[in-house]
């Protein structure tokens, strides 16, 4: 039996297509795709008769899903149950999955010609990464787009907190430290995406970037979105998730006294204190540049694989199912500054993730 590639490329009339395909999972990526991805879009800026590039997602569920969750859970169930450290989390498949990872992520924010992302359908955690940073960014109203990593014991990364600290109002807060799911109007209310496009359109814009350029399909079929429901809320999340800690954000949601916020509060509760605590303090950074959140993503990253909550929280999650993950820290208030403040430390210099020189557009003649 043949068996496709998990990543399909083609190039018509100026126009790269990178379909990642692999539908029964709605797309989510392993290390070999983010390694086909890199060696096509780096080929594609070299190369003068590509004029533009577009991300699509087999399948009809979504464009990406994350990343391979249950090779990440072998990972943290092998380091979190030992006396391991940063070298032997650095040495892990996760590891060496989430470096190339993330510095894909840097290459698509820095590449050097259109790269038009249609964040259809389900985009989450690692989907985001690989779209959310694009120069030219499409939802629709199929999109569902989530950072959900806080629920798995886990931090957002793939230079999440990046985009989300950067978002006014506490939104991208909110986003983060509850994991819901955003419409393609949300997106677009947190500055998370560029253009709305009908999904029944998609087609049609498509078969048009080709034919005469995104700008013209971009002319042709975005449209203005319809209402943002998050956006309905920013008065209460503004005041709710400027508070200093976990603890106190979960008092004020509940102080707002609505059954959103209340609903709000009840999910921010259920998931892993520690994983909270530590998202909360990359959001609250003081904004550095995409490469160094991803190199302090990169630290979290290796911190949790070591930490019990994260193999803890995908085994309640989507192991076993049963929605009752046991926490190492019962309350929000009992997660010491130590054990955050630890997260962040400064790994070895040879540890450390290094990010490559960007994707070079052929400027010769």
């Amino acid at each position: 039996m043949t068996v496709e590639p998990s990543v399909l490329s083609a190039v018509d009339a100026g126009v790269a297509t990178l379909t990642l395909n692999r539908p029964k999972s709605i797309n989510a990526l392993d290390h070999p795709m983010v390694t086909a991805m890199d060696e096509l879009l780096r080929g594609w800026a070299a190369e003068r008769d590509v004029n533009a590039v577009v991300l699509v997602g087999a399948g009809e569920r979504g464009l990406c899903a994350g990343g391979d969750i249950v090779a990440i859970h072998r990972d943290a169930s092998a380091l979190s149950g030992s006396n391991a450290g940063d070298d032997e989390a650095a040495a892990c498949a996760s590891a060496l999955f989430w470096a190339d990872e993330y510095r894909l992520n840097a290459d698509i924010a820095r590449y050097p010609k259109p790269y038009i992302a249609i964040m259809d359908g389900i985009v989450m955690g690692g989907g985001v990464g690989i779209s959310a940073h694009a120069n030219t960014r499409v939802v629709t109203d199929r999109t569902r787009l989530a950072m959900p990593e806080v629920g798995i014991g886990f931090v957002p990364d793939v230079g999440g907190t990046h985009l989300l600290a950067r978002v006014p109002d506490n939104l991208g807060v909110y986003a983060g430290l509850t994991a819901t799911h955003l419409s393609g109007a949300d997106a677009l209310a947190l500055g998370l995406a560029d253009h709305f496009v009908a999904a029944d359109d998609l087609d049609a814009f498509l078969r048009t970037v080709g034919e005469t350029g995104p700008a013209d399909a971009l002319a042709k079929y975005a449209q203005e979105p319809p209402e943002s429901a998050v956006e309905g809320r920013r008065d209460w999340i503004r005041d709710a998730f400027a508070a200093d800690t976990v603890a106190e954000i979960i008092e004020r949601c509940r102080a707002v006294g609505t059954e959103e916020a209340d609903k709000t509060a009840a999910s921010i509760a259920a998931k892993s204190p520690t994983a909270l605590a530590v998202t909360l303090r990359s959001l609250r950074d003081e904004k550095p540049t995409l490469a160094e959140t991803l190199q302090r993503e990169y630290r979290v990253s290796l911190r949790s694989l070591l930490h019990p909550d994260m193999a803890e929280g995908i085994r309640a999650q989507v192991i076993d199912k049963d929605r009752t993950p046991s926490w190492r820290h019962a309350e929000h208030r009992d997660v010491p500054t130590a054990e955050v403040d630890a997260y962040f430390a400064p790994l070895p210099d040879d540890l450390e993730l290094t990010i490559n020189a960007a994707p070079q557009e052929d400027s010769s003649v």
